[in-house]
């Protein structure tokens, strides 16, 4: 039973929780360091010399206080704020020794290791629950621990290809297209967030922890949304249709005199007055385009008619124009022009965290903002194995010459 590490020092939600971190790449550690980000303790275990994967995935690299280049990866950066990092070799019988031991002062226990990866190491689910019956751990896997896909890597482009994401993503005049970031990865490490949590909650009532089956495949099909049921009750499969929407028009993105700009005109009052704004009255009464119905089944003919009138004006002029109409638009930004707007600044998403190396490392604030438990300022991704004797000292007690034959050994 894990003990009671609660303080009352700190509002953080979720303080005096601890998180055994046994996963790398995207979606384990997005959901680890969102639960750090709420003020669970992260313990992440990486394999000596190596680390997680992402380590090397550069350019672009962290920039030392004096400016050189570092082997700190902007991918591994992004998502592994909030952590401790404890360097183990779990290929060792004193390694799997450790994390045992770790599991069994620990709250959760995150994963991403092939379907019975795990077990050959006494590390699996059921092992870990005979040590620590309170203890809460998820699984992440291409495919799920079931079913005939559950032996096979899964990996974050290939699913969105199978899940039919990229059948709806992009110009129906070219290939299909996958979406500009992991997204099915960092959906899935949001639903595994959402999964603990549940489970945390459960364990408070009952006492017992349990384990948590999360599938990037049955994430990527979940989050269709609108689109899977236009398949499910309509009958035919969603086609791309670049940046318009299936279920309302307008709602795309449209060429101006200088650029382009998003319109998404969301309801039928909405409509009416971009009509009026455009000049063109006579549309919002026109039977064939009064309601987002009639729209939708004449986008065809009302498409070109928008796109001749948002070229007449600016970008600039147009947005002033809609915003002061309350109708929805906005730029389509770089990276670099998002982090530059305005309400971007005043939200403070940009933010620098002191380096173990020097200087500072970027990072993106996290989203949630709690009243009364808010998040604390982050701590910055850690070195490989930076705290390996702090957290083999402090949370398992071992001397330092338990630990340095730990190290002669090659468990750590």
């Amino acid at each position: 039973m894990t003990e009671d590490r609660t303080s009352t020092s700190t509002a953080q939600a979720l303080a005096g929780i601890r998180v055994l971190d046994l996963s790398r790449v995207l979606a384990g550690p997005w959901a680890t360091q969102t639960l750090g980000d709420l003020g669970a303790e992260v313990i992440k275990i990486e394999k000596p010399g190596e680390g997680d994967d992402t380590r090397g995935w550069g350019p672009p690299w962290l920039a030392d206080g004096e400016g050189r280049p570092t082997r700190e990866s902007a991918y591994f950066l992004a998502a592994n704020r909030n952590k401790r990092s404890v360097t183990i070799d779990m290929a060792t019988a004193e390694g799997q020794a450790l994390i045992r031991r770790l599991a069994q002062q620990s709250d959760v226990v995150v994963e991403n290791f092939k379907v019975g990866g795990l077990r050959r190491y006494g590390l699996d689910a059921e092992s870990l629950a005979a040590l620590n019956p309170r203890l809460v751990t998820c699984s992440i896997t291409g495919f799920g621990q079931d079913g005939p896909d559950a032996g096979r890597a899964g990996y974050d482009f290939m699913i969105q290809g199978m899940s039919g994401l990229m059948s709806v993503t992009g110009s129906p005049d070219t290939e299909p297209q996958k979406v500009g970031v992991a997204l099915v990865d960092i959906l899935t490490g949001l639903n595994a967030t959402i999964a603990i949590l549940a489970a945390l909650e459960q364990r408070r009532r009952t006492g017992r922890g349990q384990h948590i089956d999360i599938a990037l495949f049955d994430v990527a099909v979940a989050s269709l949304a609108n689109q899977a049921l236009n398949y499910l009750v309509g009958g035919s499969a969603p086609r791309r249709l670049g940046n318009a929407h299936p279920n309302i028009v307008p709602y795309q993105a449209f060429e101006t005199a200088d650029g382009h700009l998003i319109l998404a005109v969301g309801n039928d009052a909405q409509f009416a007055r971009f009509c009026r704004l455009a000049d063109l009255p006579e549309l919002a009464t026109d039977a064939r385009f009064a309601t987002n119905r009639d729209r939708v089944a004449h986008h065809e003919t009302l498409i070109p008619i928008v796109a001749d009138a948002l070229k007449r004006q600016s970008t600039g002029e147009w947005l002033a124009m809609l915003d002061a109409a309350g109708i929805p638009a906005g730029p389509i930004n770089t990276i670099a022009q998002a982090f530059a707007e305005p309400q971007a600044l005043a939200r403070g998403l940009a933010i620098n965290l002191p380096h173990p190396l020097g200087g500072h490392a970027p990072g993106v604030r996290s989203p949630l903002r709690l009243s009364d438990s808010p998040t604390e300022e982050p701590t910055a991704p850690p070195l490989l194995g930076q705290h390996t004797d702090e957290v083999l000292a402090t949370v398992l007690g071992l001397s330092i010459c338990e630990r340095q034959a730990l190290r002669e050994a090659g468990a750590i």
